[in-house]
């Protein structure tokens, strides 16, 4: 019996001697199937392969992120937040070796796991029993879990307190239970942890949204518009997508124009083509 794990999403699977004959996150239009056709791995035999490291990089104090090497799945980071000496791991990646255990450890270990969203659950399940911690998933997401287990806590409403300084909102659009992280830093200016819920693009002054980012399939302007009306009674100036890309300052600006420009593009308002 292994547990399978999608080599194009990451998501693992619960123990069975053949895996399925597609993956469940992949099959709809927010993934793809690999054209190659559906392929499978298991964490085990990564380990083993000996071809992959987690990169673990300090981003600013009480930040770190967590990167495969080389590029597996989606290649989505995710991050290590320490607030008030609670430590939280924002969204999962696959891969999970002793050598990201031992580091892990000596920098505290996790007390809890929170996703944004289905595409970044991966191993989870593993992850929170081998650092024996809760894992947050909205309940609206509740259907895209292919591995249950009793680590995980499925949350309602609109929003989550980790911990003081540590709190979930539910966003919605790319997922119906999406959601983002704010971490209000003590003494500093807040941070917001979007994965791709709010996705960062290559020009750091805008920001964007998407239902589908492999088939690009855009979010109706009513759904984007209230996106932005959540997070703008929250309290920051930077932040971090799933993909490494940053934004350093007057990210709260930087959200509502971005969103009133999508907005404006999607009633033909802002340019004619």
């Amino acid at each position: 019996m292994e547990e399978f794990l999608c080599t194009t999403c990451g998501t693992q699977y619960p123990a069975s001697s053949i895996p399925l004959e597609e993956c469940v996150i992949c099959k709809e239009e927010r993934q793809y199937i690999n054209p190659n056709g559906q392929e499978w791995t298991t964490l085990d035999d990564m380990v083993h392969s000996r071809k992959y490291r987690n990169k673990i990089v300090n981003e600013q104090p009480g930040l770190f992120s967590l990167k495969t090497e080389p590029d597996f799945a989606i290649s989505q980071s995710a991050y290590f937040i320490e607030e008030n000496h609670f430590r939280l791991l924002w969204d999962c990646i696959p891969f999970l070796d002793q050598e990201t255990i031992d580091r892990i450890r000596e920098m505290g270990g996790i007390d809890a796991i929170a996703l944004s969203h289905p595409h970044y659950y991966s191993t989870q399940v593993r992850w929170a029993e081998t650092f024996d911690c809760p894992i947050y998933i909205h309940e609206d997401d509740k259907e895209w879990v292919q591995q249950e287990s009793d680590k995980i806590v499925y949350w309602s409403g609109e929003e989550k307190v980790i911990t003081d300084g540590l709190v979930l909102h539910r966003l919605g659009g790319h997922y119906k239970g999406a959601a983002v992280l704010h971490w209000e830093k003590s003494g500093a200016a807040g941070v917001l942890l979007t994965g791709d819920v709010i996705q960062v693009v290559p020009d750091r002054k805008w920001i964007s949204f998407m239902y589908s980012y492999p088939n690009i399939i855009p979010l109706p302007a009513s759904t984007v518009d209230r996106m932005a009306k959540k997070v703008a009674s929250l309290r920051f100036k930077e932040l971090y997508n799933a993909f490494n890309r940053h934004v350093k300052k007057d990210a709260d600006q930087i959200v509502q124009r971005s969103a009133d420009r999508y907005i404006r593009a999607l009633k033909g308002e802002w340019f004619n083509t």
